[in-house]
């Protein structure tokens, strides 16, 4: 199991090292000058060449990359353009409440989305079964910024029973966590539907219920075990989409989370900062994948890791 983990460590490092170069090369292609924005409008052109001096700008675009690789060699991912405040820092403080979103969100799609798809399955055919798949479907299809107006209209203005925005505790976590999850409950549902369909068509299955044994006994004890390895996936996977997309509910919601600072890093072209929030989220990405592989063990004692 050691051996595998290193090995997975070792084939993600290309990865990551893809990926800073890819940001790097981007975020220096975005418009607007980082130097012009920092020195201000009414700045006089030595005034601003002093600001871009200052940040390393005028340098060829190797020499920053590699200045920034080598300060991501030493654990460092710079200073901010903004505040020279260290980018770690910002980081350190958005990443916990993007965190406590997306387990949240995940927590309200799992709820939804594995019992809505054990229950569609189990009724296959009957207009439950075609009003859930067809609810799973608007789930899919709706933008998540156009159910986040809803519910904030709905709840926020009209009832005035939560939030609107910002970080107010519990209560205000409620409607950003359900926008986010809306989405991964309808893939959820599909997916659950058709791995209970597949595995509640099987020989055991039949027999179990050939012996007596009750509906719900069948379902929780034989049928869903067999069919969470493809359902894990997807919830690993939309794991990881979750704290990488993030960035329109938090904006909406005014969510102090890592999607809103790259946001602000990306109007005021604070490159150190989208080079390390973009590096966090390819980081998770692989941490994310990595737990889901291990997890296959836990709910299959037949997969071995060598």
């Amino acid at each position: 199991m050691v051996a595998y983990i290193v090995r997975r460590l070792f084939s993600a490092t290309p990865t990551l090292f893809g990926v800073t170069v890819a940001v790097f090369m981007f975020v220096h292609l975005l418009p607007g000058d980082p130097a012009r924005l920092m020195a201000g409008i009414q700045a006089t052109e030595e005034s601003v060449q002093l600001v871009r001096h200052a940040l390393g700008l005028d340098k060829p675009l190797w020499v920053q990359y590699g200045i920034y690789l080598s300060n991501l060699l030493h654990g460092s991912l710079g200073l901010s353009n903004r505040d020279s405040v260290p980018v770690s820092t910002h980081i350190a403080q958005a990443f916990w409440p993007t965190l406590g979103l997306t387990i949240a969100a995940m927590l309200v799609a799992i709820a939804i989305g594995l019992t809505a798809g054990i229950v569609a399955a189990v009724s296959h055919g009957h207009p439950l079964d075609y009003s859930t798949t067809s609810l799973a479907m608007l789930g899919i299809s709706l933008p998540s910024f156009v159910l986040a107006l809803a519910l904030i209209w709905i709840f926020g203005v009209e009832l005035q029973w939560l939030p609107t925005g910002g970080d107010q505790g519990l209560a205000s976590l409620v409607l950003p966590a359900f926008t986010l999850g809306a989405g991964a409950a309808a893939t959820i549902t599909r997916v659950s539907r058709s791995e209970m369909l597949e595995v509640l068509s099987q020989d055991y299955v039949r027999s179990a219920r050939a012996k007596g044994h009750r509906l719900r006994e069948v379902v929780l004890r034989h049928a869903v075990p067999n069919a969470l390895i493809p359902i894990v996936t997807v919830i690993g996977l939309y794991f990881g989409f979750l704290i990488s997309g993030a960035i329109i509910v938090e904006t909406v919601f005014a969510w102090p989370g890592l999607g809103r600072l790259l946001i602000t890093a990306i109007a005021f072209r604070d490159y150190p900062v989208i080079q390390g929030v973009v590096l966090v989220f390819a980081v998770e990405f692989v941490t994310v994948n990595l737990l889901v592989d291990l997890l296959y063990a836990r709910i299959d004692p037949r997969i071995r890791y060598q």
